[in-house]
């Protein structure tokens, strides 16, 4: 599970085809130093240039554990899987991390590239680390019906994160 860092923007469109087929995964952890890690299923990822920077925007709903632990801790990754990773990557969004630790469940291993705080997921092609910027709250007032009939029944409105990318890796078999 050897890593090599490249540019975000060399390998961002690939990321997106694959996340497209069978989503990524959003890695958190505790502030504390308690060792505990989150992996979340996501499926609506941004990449872009924003305030100059390099950003990964992440949507992520208040009721998920994800989202208590990126209010604590502003620290990300992104993890691009393999379609041989579907399963996993599809308990990683039917479970949540309050009840079990899905690494040990999905047999997923964390694997910490440089000084980052937060691990990448070693089974995976690719992984951007990022930190939050920015953050906002969807509002219903500013979505159209369809969207928020679609979307929103349950009232849970995402909070978007920016997070600026520090560094992109990729796995050299990749």
């Amino acid at each position: 599970m050897n890593f090599e860092k490249v540019s975000w923007n060399e390998i961002f469109a690939e990321a997106l085809r694959a996340i497209d087929k069978v989503g990524g995964l959003l890695l958190v952890s505790h502030k504390r130093d308690t060792g505990q890690i989150n992996a979340m299923t996501i499926g609506w990822i941004l990449f872009g240039t924003v305030w100059g920077k390099p950003i990964a925007a992440v949507l992520v709903r208040p009721s998920r554990f994800t989202h208590s632990l990126l209010e604590e801790n502003p620290f990300f990754t992104v993890n691009v899987p393999s379609l041989d990773l579907s399963q996993a990557v599809a308990d990683c969004g039917r479970y949540s991390g309050r009840t079990m630790n899905k690494f040990v469940h999905c047999a997923l291993t964390p694997v910490y590239l440089e000084a980052f705080p937060v691990p990448s997921i070693g089974e995976c092609i690719a992984s951007f680390q990022c930190v939050v910027v920015a953050k906002t709250h969807i509002k219903p007032e500013a979505l159209t019906a369809p969207i928020q009939e679609a979307y929103y029944e349950s009232n849970d409105y995402h909070t978007v994160y920016f997070g600026e990318i520090q560094a992109t890796w990729k796995r050299k078999d990749f």
